[in-house]
């Protein structure tokens, strides 16, 4: 499988550089998808520019990162899907489920929001529990 890595300081965009993310390619994914995440890094970008047809597992795959992702905290972004993988991931109903954006730009503010609603929701606890 070909794809890009790039780390930035509080997120990783991750691009297939495949045209078919399928059944040959899934376990593929989700492998790179748990070793960025186990490289400590609680922020990924999905890149899926690239990336004009998937199938059931090559979603699955993506639920595998949205999950990981999103358990410690983090959050997962799937941006710029093609026409046929969106109307896939809508049928499907993923569309409740991942975090979708158009643009690159759109999941960066997003995960920039993300860390500061993460911010003030610790801050918040801290202050509760100070008055324990």
């Amino acid at each position: 499988m070909k794809y890009t890595v790039d780390k930035k300081e509080q997120y990783v965009i991750f691009t297939p550089m495949e045209e078919k993310l399928d059944s040959a390619l899934s376990p593929k994914l989700k492998s790179e998808l748990l070793t960025v995440h186990a490289e400590g890094y609680d922020n990924l970008i999905i890149d899926m520019s690239h990336v004009k047809y998937a199938d059931s597992s090559g979603l699955s795959a993506l639920l595998v990162g949205n999950r990981e992702f999103s358990r410690n905290g983090g959050i997962f972004i799937v941006a710029a899907l093609q026409d046929h993988v969106m109307k896939l991931i809508k049928i499907s109903m993923l569309d409740k489920v991942f975090h979708i954006v158009e643009t690159l730009e759109e999941a960066a503010e997003a995960i920039f929001m993300h860390e500061i609603d993460s911010d003030s929701e610790e801050e918040e606890e801290e202050e509760e529990e100070e008055e324990d």
